[in-house]
C-alpha cells in the first residue's frame, strides 16, 4: 500500500500545477508555466543591469511617444478630488533595472504634468497626485538588486509582484497605465514539437526560430499568439476603463526572416559555436539538436492581427517603428558579446552546464570578429514596436 501511495505522489509530481480559484463569479484555472530563466542578476561584469543598452536606447527613444499618448489619450479621473486615489502603473517584465526605473520616470513626469494641466482647467486645487509604481518578473527574477537600484529621488511608492505576465497579476480595475518593455517577444515556453524528433516540427538545425522551416516557423507563430492572447485578456481584466497600455516589442517587416537580419545570424554564429564543442566532444550533439531559444520575433501584420482581435477590450492608438543612433550605430563585438551573454547565460547554463560557458562566449566573441559583415546596415533589419492600446 505504502508503495502505491508513494507511486500516486510522483504521478501527482509529474503533472502541471494547476489550481483553482473561485472569485464569487467565475473560477479562473491557472496553469503553471515552465520554470522560468531570468536575466542575469547582480552586479557582476555579465549582469543585465550592466549591459543592457539596447534596451535603454529603445527606453530613451520611447520617451516621446510616451509623454503624447499620455497628453492625448489618458484619462485623468476626478482631478478636483480632495482624495485622489493613488495613480497605479504596472511595468511588466521589469528585470532588475535600471531600465525600468527609466521608462517608469518618464511615465511619471507625462501624467502629471497631464494632473497639472487638468488642475488648472478644473479651477481647483487638489492634493498632488501619488503613485504607486508595481515591478513585476518572474519570481526567479533578481528582486534584491533591483530594490537596491531603486532612485532615492523617485516620485512613487515602489512594490515587487512577482509572477508571469501571460495570466493574472492584478485585482480588477486597479491599474491606470501599463508599460511593457522589450518583454514581448520572450515566450512562456519552447513549444513542444520543435523538441520533437518525431515532429515535422523538429528544430534540429537552428537553435532559434530563423522563419526558414514552415513547420518550425508555424509552431513559434502559434505559441506567441497563444502567449499574446493571454497577456491581452488579463490586462483587459486589470486595467481600468481609458486606462493605456504602452508595449515595445522587437519584431520584423512584413515579408523578412531572423535568418536574414543581423540578429538571427548572431544566433547561427553561437548555434555553430555549440556544434564545435559537440564536435570536440564537450557537449552531446542530442543536447545541441534539443536547444532553443524562447524567443519569436513576430511580423508586423501578424502582430497587428493578435493585437486587434482584443478589440473588444482595447482600442490601438499607435502602432509605430521606433528609432534610435545605436540601431544604426557601428557594432562593438566585445558589447554584443556581453548582451548576448547577459540575457542568455541563464538558459545555456541550465541545458548545458556551466562548464562550457567561458569557452562558448570566448569562441563566440572570435567568430562575431570574423563575420562582421553581418552588423552592416543592410542586415539590421529587425524593428523594435511601439504599441499603444487603450482600455474600451
Amino acid at each position: 500500500m505504502m508503495a502505491n501511495l508513494e507511486k500516486g505522489k510522483a504521478l501527482m509530481a509529474k503533472e502541471e500545477t494547476k489550481i483553482l480559484i473561485s472569485n464569487g463569479e467565475t473560477n479562473m484555472l491557472h496553469e503553471s508555466h515552465p520554470k522560468s530563466i531570468p536575466m542575469n542578476g547582480g552586479e557582476s561584469p555579465y549582469s543585465y543591469a550592466q549591459h543592457s543598452f539596447y534596451q535603454r536606447e529603445m527606453a530613451e527613444a520611447a520617451k516621446n511617444a510616451i509623454t503624447e499618448a499620455i497628453t492625448e489619450k489618458l484619462d485623468i479621473q476626478n482631478p478636483s478630488s480632495e482624495s485622489p486615489q493613488p495613480f497605479r502603473i504596472a511595468d511588466l517584465g521589469c528585470s532588475i533595472g535600471p531600465n525600468t526605473f527609466i521608462s517608469v520616470q518618464n511615465i511619471v513626469e507625462a501624467v502629471e504634468l497631464k494632473y497639472q494641466n487638468c488642475i488648472q482647467e478644473d479651477q481647483h486645487n487638489p492634493k498632488p497626485l501619488e503613485f504607486e509604481v508595481l515591478f513585476n518578473d518572474h519570481a526567479e527574477n533578481d528582486f534584491n538588486t533591483l530594490f537596491r537600484s531603486l532612485p532615492l529621488s523617485r516620485r512613487y511608492f515602489a512594490g515587487g509582484v512577482p509572477g508571469s505576465f501571460h495570466g493574472r497579476l492584478f485585482p480588477r480595475s486597479s491599474l491606470h497605465f501599463v508599460n511593457s518593455f522589450s518583454a514581448l517577444h520572450w515566450l512562456s515556453k519552447v513549444p513542444a514539437e520543435v523538441v520533437d524528433s518525431n515532429s515535422a516540427a523538429f528544430n534540429r538545425a537552428n537553435i532559434y526560430c530563423s522563419g526558414a522551416v514552415k513547420e518550425v516557423t508555424e509552431a513559434f507563430s502559434a505559441q506567441h499568439k497563444e502567449d499574446m492572447e493571454g497577456f491581452l485578456s488579463a490586462r483587459a481584466e486589470e486595467l481600468v476603463k481609458g486606462g493605456l497600455m504602452a508595449l515595445n516589442l522587437v519584431g520584423l517587416p512584413d515579408g523578412v526572416i531572423l535568418a536574414e537580419t543581423a540578429t538571427g545570424m548572431g544566433f547561427d554564429l553561437l548555434d555553430s559555436c555549440l556544434v564545435d564543442m559537440a564536435k570536440m566532444g564537450l557537449i552531446s550533439e542530442a543536447k545541441v539538436e534539443s536547444f532553443n531559444l524562447p524567443i519569436y520575433y513576430p511580423p508586423a501584420k501578424e502582430l497587428m492581427a493578435v493585437v486587434e482581435a482584443n478589440d473588444h477590450c482595447f482600442r490601438v492608438e499607435r502602432f509605430d517603428i521606433l528609432s534610435y543612433p545605436l540601431k544604426h550605430a557601428p557594432a562593438d563585438v566585445q558589447m554584443v558579446v556581453s548582451h548576448t551573454r547577459a540575457a542568455l547565460e541563464g538558459l545555456i547554463m541550465n541545458h548545458f552546464g556551466n562548464e562550457i560557458l567561458e569557452k562558448l562566449f570566448n569562441s563566440y566573441g572570435k567568430k562575431l570578429e570574423e563575420n562582421y559583415f553581418i552588423f552592416d546596415q543592410k542586415n539590421r533589419k529587425d524593428v523594435d514596436f511601439f504599441i499603444l492600446l487603450k482600455r474600451k
